[in-house]
């Protein structure tokens, strides 16, 4: 049967790349994946990665961003690197020319090359991926692994398939003992605590803004229904400006329409940053990308988005490392572990969001806590090929 596994699989995603056809084709009408689903379903514009010492794959921009200190600690080695967004592909474009969005895995046995070693980050377990790299001598580590509470139910009920994944990893290296447990649970073999490696990841700002006399709130990393929820509870004064970054830029103007609509009826000045880069107006728009760690450098209060609506949160460490008061939503499930290491976050529900704000002078400042060991990963990757035979 484990010999029959792989056809049979092979069979169903074919079935499932056919009738998934006709969505594919209209969802690429959409600036948000017209790169990104030609890329991976019909490899255009998506070359090979050439072989490498390190291949390292990712989904998006979060993990492209914390795989950096990796990236910087093997300069001199070949590095390959895919992702599956279009954020995270022009992130790890950056680090290497040697990059792709990865294909869907029906067309891995087209593009897969041999490499020395895969790196999966957290939860990018593609079975393909890992078998052709096993059958082409590459040895196999999932980095940063970890199971959601919201998640670990579905991996239960499907545990038979992620034995099979698990018996193709050579070793794993997690966040959390819990997520040791679970991940052991399915199958998984060699498995290591050594913490979230998005700890290791230097937050600084590119360039100094210059702050408002006001106090600055920003609602940052916001998505649809969100922005209308804090614009409820939000109370303008003098004294404030109220800062909005939309999550994703395909929303820019229609949070734009939203700003203006609010702002005229209340009298209020408001003005795009891609436009006027200052905050001096009572409301403003964030409509440009790689700013928001420069902003929480300056910023007072921070209500951070993806959690209010049940998208599963957003990184509170980086407000967290400039000290900024942090308010979030409930529906953190995607970041259970990062919270937990940021002390004074005011997690609220939707209702009690305008009494939050209106108290936010009582709010104590964020501030990080815990830490992460790289130090046992980078030996056993040096150790690996060392001596591997890879």
């Amino acid at each position: 049967m484990k010999l029959l596994f792989p056809f049979f699989y092979t069979l169903l995603l074919l079935l499932l790349w056919v009738v998934a056809l006709p969505f594919l084709l209209f969802l690429m009408r959409k600036p948000k994946y017209r790169q990104s689903l030609p890329a991976r379903f019909w490899l255009w514009r998506n070359r090979a990665l050439a072989p490498s010492d390190i291949y390292i794959h990712l989904c998006s921009y979060g993990e492209a961003i914390a795989i950096k200190p990796l990236i910087e600690a093997w300069k001199s080695r070949r590095i390959a690197l895919s992702a599956i967004t279009k954020t995270g592909r022009e992130v790890i474009a950056k680090y290497t020319s040697n990059s792709a969005y990865l294909p869907f895995e029906l067309w891995l046995p087209f593009w897969m090359r041999k490499h020395r070693m895969l790196i999966l980050i957290e939860a990018e377990l593609w079975y393909l991926l890992v078998l052709l790299a096993k059958r082409k001598g590459t040895h196999t580590i999932l980095l940063n692994a970890r199971i959601t509470d919201r998640s670990f139910g579905r991996y239960w009920k499907m545990r038979w398939f992620y034995r099979e994944i698990f018996a193709h990893i050579d070793a794993v290296f997690c966040q959390t003992s819990l997520d040791q447990e679970r991940l052991e649970a399915l199958g998984a073999r060699n498995v290591r605590v050594i913490g979230n490696i998005k700890l290791a990841t230097k937050i600084v700002s590119t360039r100094v803004l210059p702050k408002p006399a006001r106090e600055m709130i920003v609602a940052a990393s916001t998505h649809e229904g969100e922005e209308e929820l804090i614009l409820a509870s939000y109370r303008p004064t003098p004294k404030s400006v109220l800062v909005v970054v939309p999550r994703h830029p395909e929303r820019f103007d229609a949070v734009d329409t939203l700003l203006r609509v609010y702002t005229m009826a209340r009298g209020l000045h408001y003005h795009r940053y891609s436009q006027e880069p200052h905050f001096e107006s009572d409301v403003v728009l964030v409509d440009t990308m790689g700013e928001l760690i420069n902003i929480y450098a300056i910023s007072d209060v921070v209500i951070l988005g993806g959690a209010f609506a049940s998208i599963g949160g957003h990184n509170p460490l980086e407000p967290a490392h400039f000290g900024n008061k942090i308010i979030s939503g409930e529906h953190i499930f995607n970041l259970k572990s990062l919270f937990a290491l940021v002390e004074n976050v005011a997690i609220v529900s939707p209702e009690m969001l305008e009494e939050t704000l209106a108290q936010r002078a009582t709010l104590l400042p964020a501030h990080i806590q815990g830490e992460v060991d790289l130090t046992p990963f980078y030996h056993y990757i040096e150790s690996e090929l060392s001596h591997g035979q890879y």
